[in-house]
This record gives structure tokens, sequence and C-alpha cells, in this order.
């Protein structure tokens, strides 16, 4: 099944299984088991309705954690074939690594973490490593999905010391400075490949940048120009969306590229010992540069624009309204959570409210605080 791949690369002969032992698969690898479960989860439908910069409501053309996982998923495995890695592993990790977070993307996650301060705080990557591993009920043998070790590796991108000494072998390589697996490396850049190209679509849509803006920035110039150049008479929509795939197309070519020739200038032999080096799935330093400079573009000119902020800032409004409500009054959770609080304290609101899409956030607000509902 895995004959294609490269020595470096994980596999099911390789893996480190699971936490609890299960029969292997039949007509499927460890990595599409995962894959499976991850994509049957109760979180990942949820993600439909939790978006990335713009909330639910706003309109449906918008992406949604959804849409984005799925766009991660499709540049990822491309370039893991090029690579010769386990493209169902980057896969399974690239639909997983957002089903920790909360309604109203970032804003919501920073309202959270506030709530939890005293806590132990929200991240949510942390947020999505419990939810592949407790908070999932659809198993009659154990809570979660009880993905494979180098899933759940991928899931978590990053951790303190102080929480990464609370989870056993999956903490051990951020109190070593050990690297993950080159899969999880793949999935975290191609991560970042979909969104900050996607955030420029849907921000040149939604009105709030402009495309005269953007032609300050290289990357976003450079191919604008080269479309104008091969498609002088295209119309505006068609112009933003090659303009996009040139990018898109330029950024995943040079991962490839540049990454191809590190591990090979490594040699690694396992993925173990691609563990014990240096970060080896990177950019060349001009597309990383490039990248950095469309990044602070978009953080000044798209997330940080007072319409954006004015959601913003009712979502972290509705967040910490919820939260304190719930902290004051146990009893106004449901039934369910009523009983996680007696076990997980303050960590079951946090699941609660987490695992809230937009819509349903901006219900139960309405809920618990209008007088009189719509």
């Amino acid at each position: 099944m895995y004959n294609h791949l490269a020595p470096y690369a994980v596999s099911d002969t390789n893996s480190r299984g699971r936490r609890i032992h299960e029969n292997p698969p039949t007509g499927r690898s460890q990595f599409q088991r995962d894959r499976d479960r991850v994509i049957h989860s109760t979180a990942f439908r949820r993600l439909e309705y939790k978006t990335q910069v713009f909330v639910n409501h706003e309109g449906d053309l918008f992406r949604t954690r959804l849409t984005h996982s799925l766009e991660v998923a499709q540049i990822a495995r491309s370039i893991a074939r090029n690579l010769k890695l386990n493209e169902e592993l980057v896969e399974a990790i690239s639909l997983a690594h957002d089903l920790g977070h909360t309604p109203f993307g970032h804003a919501g996650q920073d309202a959270l973490n506030h709530c939890m301060k005293d806590h132990g705080g929200f991240e949510h990557n942390l947020q999505s490593l419990r939810v592949v591993d407790v908070l999932e009920e659809r198993y009659a043998r154990f809570d979660g999905l009880n993905l494979c070790f180098e899933t759940r590796e991928g899931i978590l991108k990053r951790a303190t010391k102080s929480k990464a000494q609370t989870l056993g072998e999956l903490g051990e390589r951020f109190l070593r400075g050990r690297s993950t697996s080159l899969e999880a490396q793949l999935a975290n850049l191609a991560d970042e490949i979909a969104y900050n190209n996607h955030d420029v679509d849907d921000g040149v849509r939604s009105g709030l940048i402009t495309l005269a803006q953007l032609e300050e920035i290289e990357i976003f110039a450079r191919h604008l120009h080269q479309v104008k150049q091969d498609y002088p008479n295209i119309a505006e929509k068609r112009l933003i969306h090659e303009t996009v795939r040139g990018m898109i197309n330029t950024l995943a070519t040079d991962l490839t590229v540049q990454s191809k020739a590190h591990i090979e200038a490594a040699n690694p032999n396992s993925p173990d010992s691609a563990r014990e080096m240096p970060v080896l799935i990177g950019f060349s330093d001009t597309i990383k540069h490039q990248q950095q400079e469309l990044k602070r573009f978009l953080h000044k000119n798209l997330y940080k624009h007072y319409q954006v902020m004015r959601m913003s800032n009712k979502a972290h409004h509705i967040v910490t309204k919820l939260f304190s409500a719930f902290e004051s009054g146990p009893t106004l959770l449901p039934f369910k959570y009523q009983h996680k609080f007696s076990d997980y304290g303050h960590q079951a609101i946090a699941d609660y409210i987490a695992g809230m899409t937009d819509r349903y956030a901006i219900r139960e607000y309405r809920r618990m605080f209008a007088i009189i509902e719509d």
C-alpha cells in the first residue's frame, strides 16, 4: 500500500500506533481510517458554521473553517505526493487542525483565552487535540476518535512547556526541542498558504481591501500584472481568481522545490531521524519574505479593518458574557455540561463554548439575555 513512500515518510509499519489498540482496518490504511473518523465527527460538521474572518451570518460566500480545511488538505496532498510523503496522513491532519476552534474565529479564541486565564488559558490547537482525544462521543470502547500518534502530533502545532509536561509522549518534542514528522510540517505550511491567499480573495470580494492596495504587495502585484498581460480584457472577478491561483501555485512549487532540497541535503532515513533534525519543510528565503509581507498587509488592512473589528468586538462580548453567566451559575449549562462541570470545572464551560458555531453562539446569547426573543 505504501511502496511509493520515501524512507522518511510515516507509514502503517513505522507508526507509533493508537493509544488504545485496535485491529488494523480492512481495505484502507491506518491514516485513511483517521481521515474518515475526522470527516464523520460532529466537530468537523460544525466547521461549516464557524468562520475565518467574517462571521457566518454576514454572507454565504466567505470561507468557513470547513472550506478552509478542505483547501488546506488539497494543497498539502499535492505537495506530499511530490515529496513522497504520506498523503493520507497530511490529509487527516489538515482536516482536523481546526476542530477545536471557537466560534467567531480568532476573536472568539482571544475572548475565551482571557476568560480562562486563571484556569490554564485556552488555545485552539490544544482544544483540537482535546476534541479528538476526549470530547467526541462515537465509539463504545473509548472517548474521542483514538487517532494515531502521528495524526495527533500534527494537530498539536504548539504547546507551552507547562502544558507539554502533561501530554506524555506527545509533549516530548516541546521539552526536548525536536521537530514533528515531515507530514506535520507540511500540513502547517499548507495551512499558511491557504488562509493567506483565500483571505485575499474574501477581503477583495467583501470590499474591505482593494486591488490598488494589494498592488503594493510584491507577490500579488507580480501575479496580477502577469494575468493582465495574458488576458487584457479579463473581468475583475476572474482577474482576482487567476491572481490568487497563480500565487498558490508559486508558493506550492517553491515549497516543494525547497523542501526537496532540504531533505536531500539532510538525508533522513526514517520519520524519527527527520524529527531529530531542524525543520526541513520550508520556503525559499525570497518567497518566505514575500509571504510575510502579505501576512503583515492582511493583519493591518483586513483583520484590523474597522468593520471586522466591530464584529470582533461583538464576538468578544458574546463569548465573555456567556462564559461569565455559566461561571456564575453552572446550572444554566445544558445538563450534559453540568455533569462535566463537576469533573472538569471551568474546562467544561470552555468545551461548551468552543464547540458552538457562530450562529448557535448568537442564539444562545439571545436565549440567555434577551427579555423577549425575536
